[in-house]
């Protein structure tokens, strides 16, 4: 098969399946990789306040939590999530979305986790000494005068985890939920073409990962030059 063909097939399949495959697996692709950066960056956050407190019991937690997380791939924590998930809470038994959509939160939390971790350490240590000095409690410094310093520092790192859910939400196809690999493998079964639908969904994930890191530039720009003023 030439490249001639392959570009014809290519356009048939994109005329035939856009609406009912393509357009519904990009959805369940961005609505899997939103929900996994919000709440991967709530749970992060908490889990590295924990990381960082001064409690023993907490710090011990989010640290093995972590480590378990970053030590194993992902694909078998998908794997845990979506079988063990059902059996430990019963609702969520034939939900194969929000199992999927757990264990991705699950996983991107403790790299993010990591991500906020350093950005509040790069802070010089003597903004918070003046801050407290100036009589604000440990709360209102690391909410006012920390935080803020930090999130400029890790947006790129932060940026690039995003850009990594949306292709890691490939996996998912592992159990057909619907996003843009699981809508490849319907098309090759329905035409029986293996190059033609990889190329197509290849070429999506492209486009939506250059959007956002273009996007995250833009952003990144108007930071800096928040700081220059």
């Amino acid at each position: 098969m030439n490249f001639i063909t392959i570009g014809q097939n290519i356009l048939k399949l994109t005329a035939k399946y856009w609406d009912k495959f393509l357009i519904t697996g990009l959805g369940y692709t961005l609505a899997l990789a939103a929900i996994t950066v919000v709440v991967g960056a709530v749970l992060g956050s908490l889990i590295a306040l924990m990381r960082m407190s001064k409690i023993p019991p907490l710090r011990w937690i989010a640290t093995v939590y972590t480590e378990i997380i970053r030590g194993t791939p992902m694909l078998l924590q998908l794997y845990v999530f979506y079988f063990g998930l059902p059996q430990l809470i019963p609702f969520l038994n034939r939900k194969q979305f929000l199992c999927v959509a757990i264990a991705l939160v699950c996983n991107s939390a403790a790299y993010v986790s990591e991500i906020i971790r350093s950005g509040i350490q790069a802070v010089d240590i003597g903004q918070t000494e003046a801050a407290r000095s100036l009589g604000m409690s440990q709360r209102l410094t690391m909410t006012e005068i920390i935080l803020p310093q930090a999130i400029k520092n890790i947006l790129p790192a932060l940026g690039n985890e995003f850009i990594m859910i949306v292709k890691d939400t490939s996996l998912a196809s592992t159990f057909f939920i619907g996003d843009l690999m699981t809508q490849s493998l319907l098309i090759r079964g329905k035409t029986y073409l293996t190059m033609e639908p990889l190329i197509m969904v290849a070429v999506i994930y492209f486009v939506v990962t250059f959007l956002l890191s273009k996007l995250l530039a833009v952003f990144e720009r108007r930071l800096r030059r928040g700081d220059i003023r």
